[in-house]
């Protein structure tokens, strides 16, 4: 067998690992959730958005993070909801999008719409060099 063609097997062999492995539950033997993350203020859902700029001001409140039904099994819908404080966006209305976390330092951008487009002035922020 031939250099290459040993350096190829062992790239597959690689390749495979890291596909198998990328599959399986995490070290704690529970498999990963994959809900998005959601949140309830004031009425309003909020779905988190990445890759924003923004700035936190003064807190508002508290926010409501449903809990996980990632598989529609009876634990995760027994789970409870659990609560973040919420903070003002600078720029943004309440009614738009928060900020969302356990201080403002950790606080994560939500904001608040339905279908595909975000409202203009989220993507104001997106959008500004």
């Amino acid at each position: 067998m031939s250099w290459s063609e040993r350096s190829a097997g062992a790239l597959l062999a690689a390749a495979l690992v890291l596909t198998v492995t990328g599959c399986t539950a995490d070290s704690g033997g529970e498999g990963e959730a994959s809900c998005a993350f959601a949140v309830s203020y004031e009425g309003r859902t909020y779905k988190d958005v990445a890759n924003v700029d923004f700035t936190v001001t003064d807190k508002l409140g508290t926010a409501t993070l449903p809990p996980c039904d990632d598989t529609g099994g009876q634990e995760e819908a027994e789970a409870e909801e659990t609560e973040e404080t919420a903070y003002g966006v600078k720029g943004l209305s309440p009614e738009t999008a928060i900020a969302v976390g356990s201080s403002p330092d950790e606080a994560v951008l939500v904001v608040s719409y339905s279908g595909t487009e975000l409202p203009p002035d989220v993507q104001k922020l997106i959008d500004k060099p």
